[in-house]
């Protein structure tokens, strides 16, 4: 019983000491939207739609220097997401988003001013980070767009 005893003290203790050591747990997140632009007009209409399963890759360093590589899908709405949850000290510093492809069948060429977009993640713990709209158009714009 004493052996036991000794075990479930050293057992708390060790619980009591990894809660008490100050390491916080922070998360982040990242998200966007990937549309297809179907007249190429640089405009959102009526005859514009998002992009389900466009591929979006999302390179992340951290502040103790580590890089980290994400790859994400859209949904059926055309948002994709990443999160992590990470110690406060390995959070993210810096970001770089960029569009891989497109599977719709008309809508895969990639607009000029979608090639990537980096920036600095300073936001708290929780809150997000959302990145511009990626835009592909189709190789044929439709005859209904001229």
């Amino acid at each position: 019983m004493d052996s036991q005893l000794r075990k479930l003290v050293a057992g708390l203790f060790l619980l009591s000491a990894i809660f008490v050591s100050g390491v916080k747990a922070w998360t982040g997140e990242i998200h966007g939207r990937v549309v297809c632009d179907v007249c190429g007009d640089s405009s959102i209409g009526p005859e514009d739609h998002v992009l389900e399963g466009a591929e979006v890759a999302v390179l992340c360093i951290t502040k103790s220097g580590e890089v980290l590589n994400y790859q994400a899908f859209t949904n059926d709405k055309g948002i994709y997401t990443v999160a992590e949850t990470m110690s406060e000290s390995d959070r993210w510093d810096a970001c770089l988003a960029r569009p891989i492809s497109s599977f719709h069948e008309h809508c895969t060429q990639l607009g000029e001013t979608s090639t990537g977009v980096k920036f600095s993640y300073n936001r708290p713990s929780g809150f997000s980070h959302r990145v511009k709209p990626f835009v592909y158009s189709p190789a044929n714009v439709p005859t209904y767009c001229i």
